[in-house]
């Protein structure tokens, strides 16, 4: 099977501070894999150096067959990116948020309507389409922003703690949602996050990070058995 993204030997340093040391692992085609450590673990300095935002120090990273450092324009077209904060615009509404992201992206005037309508149906939130970001619960702003960095149609797309500060009845339904989209989309998917429950629930397979290593990695039922 292909790999999605591979990761080699990456090192990150800031100052006299190393991040991430020296981590490996490869990212299959097709699943949804998580990255799991409290918060400093160096998660988010790795899905930052995925998603092109920084170098890394030594090592390298493929996405999608892209080199972030050689080739990050061809990473960036082939990856969606949902960052820990959230970065919709509140006085737009749902579907202009949507619609700004495709032009963005270069998505075809003739290819928008439709695959907004789409997106819409797949986080049910048609009939929220014309209503401002602003008047929406936490669930359903997260619910926005997941179908926003879809409308590019990416292989391979990345979550930063999707879910932290929702409540528990809007972690599920973000969870569903996640299953669902990747049923039907040609799509392999990497979340960080600090939820044990969460990473049990939603990952083929887990990569447990702790202060810029890695720990273990396994699927969830493998790395229960063995604790």
């Amino acid at each position: 099977m292909k790999n999605a993204i591979e990761v080699r030997n990456i090192v990150k340093t800031f100052g006299d501070f190393t991040a991430v040391k020296g981590i490996s692992f490869a990212v299959a085609e097709g699943e949804i894999f998580g990255l799991l450590g409290p918060n400093g673990a160096g998660k988010s300095t790795l899905i930052r150096m995925m998603t092109t935002l920084i170098p890394p120090t030594s090592g390298t990273v493929l996405v999608d067959g892209f080199d972030v450092v050689t080739q990050s324009d061809d990473v960036r077209r082939a990856i969606g990116v949902i960052p820990q904060a959230m970065t919709s615009d509140l006085d737009l509404s749902v579907y202009e948020n949507l619609l700004i992201f495709a032009k963005l992206y270069g998505v075809p005037r003739q290819k928008r309507t439709s695959l907004i309508k789409d997106l819409l149906a797949a986080v049910e939130l048609t009939q929220w389409a014309d209503k401002q970001v602003k008047n929406l619960s936490g669930g359903m702003r997260r619910r926005v922003e997941i179908a926003r960095g879809l409308v590019h149609e990416p292989h391979v797309f990345f979550l930063d703690e999707p879910t932290t500060g929702l409540d528990p009845v809007s972690r599920v339904a973000v969870w569903e949602m996640l299953h669902k989209i990747k049923g039907e989309r040609d799509l392999t998917i990497l979340i960080t996050t600090h939820y044990m429950d969460e990473a049990d629930k939603l990952c083929d397979r887990i990569a447990i990070v702790d202060h810029g290593e890695l720990k273990a990695l396994d699927s969830p039922m493998t790395l229960k058995a063995s604790i």
